[in-house]
C-alpha cells in the first residue's frame, strides 16, 4: 500500500515538472519574440536616421562645392586684377623706356616683347593657380602671396633682360661721343693739375744723360725711386725728365738729388746713396732754419728743437691745395690780432695759431689724424695749455677754453674759406667716396662695395643664390640714380654690378 502510494507520488511530481518545463518554456519563447519585434523597430528607425543623414551630408558637400568654386573664381578675379595692374606696371615701364634716347624701331620691338611677357604672366599665374588647388595647406592670403610673388619675380625678370638689350645697343651709339668729351675735359683739367701740383721738371744738359739715369739696365732708375720714393719718368720729351710724387717733400729732395748727380756726371747706386744723405742732411738743416727764421720774425723762441723743424717742413706740405705753412702763419697773425683786440694774449694766441696744424708735417709718413699728433707732439714738449686747446677746437674735438683758443678757431675758419686759398682734392674727394660706398652697401643683397679708379668706378659685389643676372641689371641703375641724386661729383660714375656677369650703368 505504501509503495502503490509513493510511486503515484512520484509520477505526479514528474508531471508537474514536465508541465511547469513547457509553461516556462513557452513563456520564454513569448519574450523573445517581443525583444525580436523591438529590435526590428529600432533597426528600422534607424535606418530611416541613417538615409535622412545621409541626405543632409549630400547637402552638404553640394554646398561647400559650390562655396570653393565661389571662393575659386573670386581668387581667378584677384590675380586678373593683379595682372591687369602689372601690365598697366609694364606700360609705365614701357613709356620710361621711350624717354631713354631709344629709335622708334626699338619702341616698336619693345611693345612686342611686352606682349610676349603678358602672356607668360598669364601662363604663370594658371600655373601657379593649378599647384595652389593641390596644395590642401595653403591658406587664400597664402595663395594670394604666393602667385604675386612669383609673378612679380617673373616680370622682373623679363623686363631687366629688355632693358639690358636695349640699353647696350644706346650704350654703343653713344659711345665714341661721350669718350671724346671726357677726353677733352680730363686732358684739360689733369694737364694743368698735375704740372703744377704733382711734378717737378729737371732740366738735362743733354740727351745723353738719360741713358746715364737709367744706367745699365735700369740699374740706377730703380736705386734713385726705391731711395727717394719717388716716380722718375724719362719720356720722350727732349731735354728734360720729370720727377712725380704727392709728398711735396720727397719730391723736392729727389729734384735736388738728380740736379747734383746731372751736374757732377757720376751716377752710379752707390754715389746715388752718397748724394741722397748728404741732400737729406742739407734738408733736414733747411727746414729746421726755416723754423728758426719764422720764430725769430715772431719773436717765439725758445721753442722745442723738435718743432723748430717740423714748423720748418711744413713748407713742403699741403692742405686742400693750400700751401701748410701759409695757412699756418695766416692763422698765427690773424689770431695775434684778434687776441689784442678781446683783450688776450697776443703771444700766446700767436703760439698756438703756430702750432694747431703743427700735426700735418708728419701726417704723411705716419698716418693718423693730424690733431691727435699735435697734441701728442705739444704735451711732449710741455706747451702750454690753451695751445693744445686750441688744436683739439679748431677741429670741433674740444670746446675753446680760453681767448687765445677761440681766436686761433676763428682765424682757422677765416684762412680756408678766402677765396682761392684751398683746392678741395683729397678731403672731398674721400668723403665722396664714403658717401658712394654707402649707397651701394645699403641696397639688399649687397655684400661688397668699394670704389676705385679715383672714385670715378664703383664695383659691387651682390649675393648670387638670391639674385639674378638681370635683376643686377636693375640694381646699377638704382644705385647710379640715387648717386646722381645724393652726391656731388664732376664726370661721372661707373657702377658695376658684379654677379656672374657684369651689369654697367653711369650717373652722369
Amino acid at each position: 500500500m505504501l509503495g502503490t502510494i509513493g510511486s503515484s507520488a512520484i509520477v505526479g511530481a514528474a508531471i508537474g515538472a514536465g508541465v511547469s518545463y513547457l509553461w516556462f518554456k513557452k513563456s520564454v519563447s513569448s519574450k523573445f519574440k517581443h525583444i525580436e519585434l523591438e529590435a526590428k523597430a529600432k533597426a528600422k528607425a534607424i535606418e530611416n536616421e541613417a538615409e535622412l543623414l545621409l541626405k543632409a551630408a549630400n547637402v552638404k558637400i553640394k554646398e561647400n562645392a559650390i562655396e570653393q568654386e565661389t571662393k575659386f573664381h573670386q581668387r581667378v578675379a584677384e590675380v586678373e586684377e593683379r595682372k591687369r595692374k602689372f601690365i598697366l606696371q609694364g606700360k609705365e615701364l614701357e613709356a620710361q623706356e621711350k624717354r631713354l634716347n631709344l629709335l622708334e624701331q626699338h619702341v616698336l620691338e619693345k611693345e612686342k616683347n611686352l606682349q610676349t611677357l603678358e602672356e607668360k604672366r598669364e601662363a604663370a599665374i594658371a600655373q601657379a593657380v593649378d599647384a595652389m588647388q593641390n596644395v590642401a595647406s595653403f591658406t587664400k592670403e597664402e595663395a594670394k602671396a604666393y602667385i604675386l610673388e612669383k609673378v612679380e619675380e617673373q616680370s622682373r625678370s623679363e623686363v631687366a633682360g629688355i632693358v639690358r638689350k636695349y640699353e647696350q645697343e644706346a650704350k654703343n651709339e653713344g659711345e665714341k661721343k661721350a669718350n671724346y668729351i671726357l677726353a677733352q675735359a680730363t686732358t684739360r683739367y689733369a694737364g694743368d693739375f698735375a704740372g703744377e701740383r704733382l711734378i717737378n721738371l729737371i732740366n738735362l744738359p743733354s740727351d745723353e744723360h738719360k741713358g746715364r739715369i737709367i744706367g745699365k739696365e735700369g740699374r740706377n732708375i730703380k736705386t734713385l725711386e726705391m731711395l727717394l720714393g719717388v716716380d722718375i719718368v724719362v719720356d720722350e720729351t727732349p731735354g728734360v725728365i720729370l720727377v712725380s710724387s704727392f709728398n711735396l717733400y720727397r719730391r723736392a729732395i729727389a729734384t735736388r738729388v738728380i740736379e747734383i748727380l746731372v751736374e757732377d756726371g757720376r751716377i752710379h747706386p752707390g754715389r746715388i746713396e752718397e748724394v741722397h744723405e748728404k741732400v737729406e742732411a742739407e734738408f733736414e738743416q733747411k727746414t729746421y732754419e726755416e723754423g728758426e727764421n719764422i720764430l725769430i720774425d715772431l719773436g717765439l723762441f725758445p721753442m722745442a728743437e723738435e718743432l723748430v723743424r717740423l714748423l720748418g717742413r711744413m713748407k713742403y706740405r699741403a692742405s686742400y691745395g693750400q700751401n701748410a705753412l701759409a695757412h699756418t702763419l695766416e692763422v698765427a697773425k690773424l689770431a695775434r690780432v684778434m687776441a689784442a683786440e678781446m683783450g688776450g694774449d697776443e703771444k700766446l694766441a700767436l703760439r698756438a695759431g703756430l702750432l694747431h696744424d703743427i700735426g700735418k708735417a708728419l701726417t704723411q709718413d705716419m698716418g693718423g689724424s693730424h690733431v691727435d699728433i699735435g697734441v701728442d707732439l705739444c704735451k711732449k714738449h710741455g706747451e702750454h695749455p690753451s695751445v693744445i686747446n686750441a688744436i683739439l677746437a679748431h677741429h670741433g674735438h674740444e670746446e675753446p677754453d680760453s681767448v687765445e683758443s677761440a681766436a686761433v678757431c676763428s682765424a682757422d675758419k677765416l684762412s680756408a674759406a678766402r677765396p682761392g686759398a684751398r683746392r678741395e682734392v683729397l678731403e672731398s674727394f674721400t668723403k665722396r667716396v664714403k658717401e658712394v660706398e654707402e649707397i651701394a652697401t645699403s641696397k639688399p643683397y649687397v655684400t661688397q662695395a668699394y670704389a676705385i679708379n679715383a672714385g670715378r668706378e664703383i664695383r659691387v659685389m651682390v649675393n648670387a643664390q638670391k639674385m639674378s643676372d638681370n635683376e643686377a641689371v636693375l640694381l646699377s641703375k638704382e644705385i647710379a640714380k640715387e648717386i646722381q641724386d645724393k652726391v656731388q661729383y664732376p664726370g661721372e660714375i661707373k657702377v658695376n654690378v658684379i654677379r656672374e656677369i657684369r651689369a654697367t650703368s653711369y650717373a652722369k
